[in-house]
Order: structure tokens, then sequence, then C-alpha cells
């Protein structure tokens, strides 16, 4: 098996992050994007994250191939909401169940465990055993279902909402 760095992310991971997502957009209703994202429309998104502070971009590369990607971003915009974030984790399709997804979030969440952070939040379309059980290995538990509150695929869909302290 190849050896897998867990890294920040950099500007030339870009391409590969979008093709990631996009085959989420257009398969699952996991992200509520219907349409596929340009490399021009993800840059924005990608700025939001830095090498410090509490919004972080890491990247699963095996020897050159981005395998999966998990982000804190900031949840909402008033300033007294800046001590929570929102994680997000996407493994491509080729990765999952090898357990990217669980390296991602150990190194992630080691690099902001000194950040003034007091709660991660993630929001998971259901069903999706995979990440519920992911998110509850980190100390994440649900502390809410938004009932068919996102429509994709000609359907409604819930999303259960998870918690955790950073310091757990």
């Amino acid at each position: 098996m190849a050896h897998t760095l867990i890294r920040p992310a950099a500007r030339a991971d870009l391409a590969r992050l979008t093709e990631i997502y996009n085959h989420y957009v257009l398969t699952s209703p996991v992200t509520f994007d219907l349409e596929p994202l340009t490399v021009e429309q993800r840059v924005g998104w990608f700025q939001e994250h830095a090498d410090t502070g509490r919004h972080r971009l890491l990247v699963a590369d095996e020897e050159g191939l981005l395998l999966g990607y998990a982000s804190t971003s900031r949840f909402r915009d008033r300033a007294a909401y800046d001590t929570t974030v929102e994680a997000s984790i996407y493994c491509a399709a080729e990765a999952v169940g090898r357990g990217i997804g669980s390296a991602l979030y150990r190194e992630l969440f080691a690099a902001i465990a000194e950040e003034d952070i007091n709660r991660i939040v993630a929001g998971i379309t259901l069903p999706n055993d995979a990440s519920v059980a992911l998110h509850r290995s980190f100390g994440f538990v649900q502390v809410g279902v938004f009932s068919q509150n996102g429509r994709k695929f000609d359907r409604y869909w819930d999303v259960a909402w998870f918690e955790r302290s950073l310091a757990r």
C-alpha cells in the first residue's frame, strides 16, 4: 500500500479538489449543489482557508494523487459564531472505505487543537451510515435533524446536525 501524506492544500490542488467534489454533486445528495462547479467557482472557497487559524483545508496525497480532503470553515458570518467551525470531508470515489477520512479528520483536528474554537459542527444528509459512523468515532453527537430541507434528484432530504467540542 502506498504512503498517504496528509498536508495543507495548495492552490495547485484546486482542480483535483473540484473534481472530487463534483463527483458528489452529480451522484449523491451529500452536497446540495445541483450543478458541477468550475475551478474558478471554487477559488473563493479555497481562499477562505489557510495554513494557520481556525479555517483549514487538508488533503490526502498518495504519491501525487489526491484522494480526499477535509476542512473547517466559517459556520456563520456573524462575529459571535467565530468560535464555531463547520467540518466537511470528501473522499475520491476510489478511496472510500480505505481509512482516508479518518486520517484526514485526525490530522485536521490535531492541526486546530490550539485554536480558539469551542464547537465543531457537521451536517450530514440522511441516510449516510458511513459519515454518521465517522463523525461519531471522532466524538460528534447528533443534536438535531432538519427535515426535508434540501431538494435534489427530485426528492427532499433530511440533514442531521452533529457537534463536538474541540477538546473532547
